[in-house]
């Protein structure tokens, strides 16, 4: 297998996608920002972020991007696949569970899941939606227990926990 190329990644993921939104955006404009983030942290990093919705999100497989961009990707893309669950809540929550267990080479799921997360609250910042920003804050506790590692991306966190903060959203959104 030729190594594969944040290009590939991006193609394969916009392709995957398809007509799904951001908002009022393209899909592509969400992975565009988690990538850009991810982008002082590598190309794997970068890679796994635009495939990081993949397999939740559209028909794509596991077992599709282990056969396009190998074990370590697919392995990553498995681990930020929400567990199934009738809630959001019931899914979040199964999902952290696993998130906790993360050690070693695939703590690199962790930093896409953070850096994800700080692009979804950007955004919920910059559209003044408050209704999914109190989601996201409302989670914030559980999350971080459950994907925080000291040193793997200590200023994103920071950013992250800045803009959940209290008061953080202006009272008008």
């Amino acid at each position: 297998m030729q190594t594969p190329t944040v290009s590939d990644a991006r193609t394969y993921a916009i392709t995957m996608h398809g007509t799904q939104r951001y908002g009022a955006h393209p899909y592509s404009h969400h992975l565009d920002a988690v990538a850009a983030v991810l982008a002082p942290f590598g190309e794997e990093a970068q890679l796994i972020g635009y495939l990081h919705d993949v397999v939740e999100d559209t028909e794509a497989t596991v077992a599709d991007v282990r056969a396009r961009f190998g074990d370590r990707v697919a392995d990553c893309v498995d681990l930020l696949t929400d567990e199934p669950g009738a809630t959001r809540k019931e899914r979040k929550s199964r999902t952290y569970a696993k998130l906790a267990q993360v050690t070693g080479p695939l703590e690199l799921a962790l930093l896409v899941k953070v850096a994800d997360r700080l692009c979804n609250v950007r955004a919920c910042v910059a559209d003044g939606s408050r209704a999914l920003w109190t989601v996201y804050q409302g989670e914030h506790a559980v999350f971080k227990a459950s994907a925080f590692r000291p040193g793997l991306c200590d200023a994103l966190w920071s950013e992250l926990d800045a803009l959940l903060a209290d008061g953080a959203l202006p009272q008008g959104a």
